[in-house]
């Protein structure tokens, strides 16, 4: 489980990373290239549209960091649910979401299926 929760962590890393070469390698070392993201708002497929999709939110939401919602990560077979929020350090969330993902057998992400169980209202 601790392999889970570091790519989790990782996950979270690549959408905090503001820095376009940064963005792009952690994207490279968490999802596999021909990864799916899905959310109610965006349907990407690779890492060009990852690291695209990860831009516009940090464009949106700038100074807003990426963290670890208030469950824990639950996972069985190459399955993962885990929940995140978007929000200042210290402060209450802005946005609210809970993601499943799929892991490949190299241990990258293949897909992630996104929900956002709260957001600003006009988002």
């Amino acid at each position: 489980m601790s392999d889970i929760n570091e790519l989790v962590g990782r996950y979270l890393t690549a959408w905090n990373a503001t820095d376009p070469s940064a963005r792009a390698a952690l994207v490279a070392e968490v999802f596999t290239e021909e990864a799916e993201y899905t959310d109610p708002l965006v349907s990407v497929r690779g890492h060009a549209g990852l690291a695209a999709t990860i831009a516009a939110v940090q464009g949106q939401f700038a100074g807003l960091e990426f963290s670890p919602g208030a469950t824990t990560v639950d996972a069985h077979h190459n399955i993962v649910r885990f929940t995140w929020n978007l929000g200042r350090p210290g402060a209450e969330p802005l946005v609210i979401g809970f993601d499943v993902a799929v892991i490949a057998e190299d241990g990258r992400i293949s897909q992630v299926l996104g929900f956002l169980d709260q957001v600003p209202a006009g988002a």
